[in-house]
């Protein structure tokens, strides 16, 4: 059986009633993230040419650009203002085994496609624990490192498949559209890794592109388009395109309740890449906990695994010298800097001002990063990293296995409505949050998320 097949086959059997409550508690947790990011970035500059395209090109729909009153587009470009924007806070969740961002691509297919087809919560819950299987899946399945090293960014690529095993569950699809969706989408998926290069915003793009292309796929399936049912591991396919490798053993094209990838996913505290989390733990509690001041701190060594180096740490005077909050976000050294400078590592930090500040380009000059083989050897199940800060008060030194956010070190539900409420304060009233909150914690007895979804426009229950 071809994997696309296989994946086909969960997505046809999989049922509400087939899920712990575990798994739908993990699911709505993780949908409030979402949420709340996508409210967000709906603010930012890199939203605003997205949504001026979509009043012109959008159509009239039942489509919901979560934060922006004014747009109800058609759902494929209702996804793709979502899981752009939510992407675009770098706050998102990642499996970590896949090293992707799962829910930027899942939920917008998932929330566009519910309003559309009047679809329950129980309908909306299924369907995206359906799309982080499959986006956990295939993403480990491929190994990380070699999608790197090919430039491709994992979210775009694997979330395009996802996005699609999503959109077939809501639309209903039969086995056999489901297995041309995911042919289909193996077509449309794209996402380059040049963006390291320039610090412009097409990695934000990237899960709602995919997003956008799962559901156009499954509607050309529904209509009768044909796709490849070989289009993951075929000599000319999706594997051989994007890594070059594929651990099919991995890939089970099954569901369990005891071992699924929504309860593997990992919440990020800090607003940057998932590779700098684990040193920024470190850093911040260092500081906090002995009381350095930035005038103390004159060396800091961060010890991360390969795969991340080059996307955080190389090329080092480049990452020394950020041009643009997307080029800090994914420099361990303004990360390093912004922690000890200010003790914390959230939106402000990121800033474009608080990048082009002095104190912040003479800490950067302190932060030194390398290759530590031994925490090579779990990873990408771990993430561990190292660092060594020497001081006017001494050298201390510590070692992080499961950063904070990992489902061994998770956030709490309070916790998470915590940081939801952080993201969201520029978007929604008190009372709007506390509406969303109950909404997404109860969201299984909506028999028309559609009547949920008013409260993502701004609006409240009367």
């Amino acid at each position: 059986m071809k994997i696309a097949e296989t994946f086909a086959q969960m997505v046809h059997n999989l049922q509400y009633q087939d899920l712990s409550e575990e798994v739908i508690d993990r699911t709505k947790y993780l949908a409030l993230d979402f949420i709340g990011l996508a409210a967000r970035g709906s603010q930012f500059e890199s939203s605003k040419p997205i949504h001026d395209f979509i009043r012109t090109h959008g159509g009239q729909g039942k489509g919901i650009i979560i934060g922006a009153q004014d747009l109800s587009p058609l759902p494929q470009y209702a996804a793709l203002a979502n899981g752009s924007a939510s992407h675009s806070l770098e706050l998102d969740d990642v499996i970590n085994e896949a090293s992707l961002h799962p829910a930027v691509a899942v939920f917008p297919a998932a929330f566009a496609l519910a309003d559309a087809y009047e679809k329950s919560g129980e309908d909306l819950i299924v369907a995206s624990v359906i799309g982080y299987e499959v986006m956990g899946q295939l993403g480990r399945a491929l190994n990380p490192s070699s999608v790197y090293a090919r430039g491709f960014h994992p979210t775009g690529v694997v979330g395009a498949v996802a996005a699609a095993a999503t959109a077939s569950k809501l639309m209903g699809l039969t086995y056999e559209q489901t297995v041309n969706a995911l042919g289909i989408v193996g077509s449309q998926a794209a996402a380059s890794m040049e963006f390291l290069n320039t610090g412009s915003w097409t990695k934000r793009l990237h899960p709602g592109w995919a997003a956008h292309n799962g559901i156009i796929a499954a509607e050309l399936a529904k209509a009768g388009f044909t796709g490849p049912n070989s289009i993951i591991e075929g000599d000319k396919g999706f594997a051989k395109a994007y890594s070059g490798e594929l651990n099919v053993g991995s890939l089970t094209g099954r569901y369990l309740n005891e071992d699924n990838f929504i309860l593997k996913s990992s919440i990020k505290p800090h607003a940057c890449c998932r590779y700098k989390q684990g040193p920024l733990d470190l850093i911040l509690e260092m500081v906090k906990s002995l009381d350095l001041k930035p005038g103390d701190i004159e060396k800091i060594n961060v010890f991360i695994v390969q795969t991340g180096l080059p996307i955080v740490a190389q090329p080092e005077e480049e990452k020394r010298n950020p041009q643009s909050t997307v080029d800090a976000q994914f420099s361990m050294h303004f990360g390093a800097a912004a922690a000890v400078i200010y003790r914390n590592t959230l939106l402000e930090q990121y800033d474009d001002l608080v990048v082009a500040l002095p104190e912040v380009k003479e800490m950067m000059k302190k932060v030194y990063c390398f290759r530590d083989e031994e925490l090579e050897k779990e990873f990408p199940k771990k993430w561990p990293a190292r660092v060594e800060i020497e001081t006017t008060k001494g050298t201390f030194s510590n070692r992080i296995d499961y950063p904070k956010g990992d489902p061994e070190n998770p956030l709490s539900w309070e916790e998470m409505i915590t940081k939801f409420n952080y993201v969201t304060a520029p978007v929604f009233d008190q009372k709007q949050q506390l509406q969303l909150v109950k909404g997404v914690r109860t969201i299984e007895n909506f028999h028309k998320v559609s009547e949920f979804s008013v409260l993502l426009k701004g609006g409240v229950f009367a």
